[in-house]
């Protein structure tokens, strides 16, 4: 039987990694794609011909969900899991001596925030047809209230801290019929969110996809708790 996962921003860096590491274990991918251009992800999509699809997808887009979604629903009727990876990083220098950029803010809290409603919204029907009825959310230590020493970062961390909101509002329905919320920080990963590779981060992409997989399948057997969960790459549980 088929096993199929929906992942977001699926291009490069951490989504590409996540759909790299849900393929070897045997999953059935569709891979949401903002870049219509990219190499990779087609050449990935060659290769596992039989296991995977792409779907061109703008989180930041009613219509664009809307259609990625009608494509999925024709693809299969059961989705086990859906992981929010999407995202982006916008400005992390101004305070609030500064002037602060709020267009850049509020593009930020479209695409970090309600991105990911905006497909839960719309997968959700297909997810809770599944057995794992796993709704995934790639949080981050930046959206810790109770953890928070910065001073800058306002649209990447209010977004990530609104996305754990928004994973326990989502929870508190679908436990009702089984399902459940898990909100995951990656590490720091060498990613493209500032524009180009960062390679100071500790984390490859692929390390942290492993590890964020193996939180993914610790949980998947687990009953629903009162509360989602919100942990590191490592299993840790970070403050709210």
């Amino acid at each position: 039987m088929k096993r199929y996962a929906f992942v977001t921003g699926a291009d490069h860096g951490l989504g590409f990694a996540l759909v790299k590491e849900l393929l070897n274990r045997q999953y059935c991918v569709i891979a949401g794609r903002y870049m219509a251009d990219n190499q990779q992800l087609t050449d990935l999509a060659e290769l596992w011909q039989d296991q995977l699809s792409l779907v061109e997808l703008d989180v930041a887009s009613d219509r664009s969900v809307a259609d990625a979604a009608a494509q999925i629903a024709r693809i299969t009727d059961t989705l086990e899991l859906v992981i929010n990876n999407a995202g982006i990083l916008g400005d992390i220098q101004a305070t609030i001596l500064d002037p602060l950029p709020f267009a850049d803010i509020q593009h930020v809290y479209n695409v970090n925030t309600l991105g990911p409603l905006r497909v839960t919204n719309a997968v959700a029907p297909l997810v809770l047809r599944g057995e794992s009825k796993l709704f995934v959310q790639i949080s981050s230590e930046a959206g810790s209230i109770g953890d928070c020493e910065r001073n800058s970062w306002f649209g990447y961390c209010m977004s990530k801290t609104a996305v754990n909101m928004q994973g326990a509002l989502i929870h508190n329905e679908v436990k009702k019929s089984g399902g459940k919320v898990l909100l995951l920080h990656p590490g720091w990963v060498q990613s493209y969110m500032s524009g180009s590779l960062n390679t100071e981060a500790t984390l490859t992409a692929d390390e942290s996809a492993a590890h964020l997989i193996d939180r993914i399948q610790e949980e998947i057997p687990a009953a629903p708790e009162e509360k989602p969960k919100y942990l590191d790459y490592e299993g840790n549980k970070l403050p709210w």
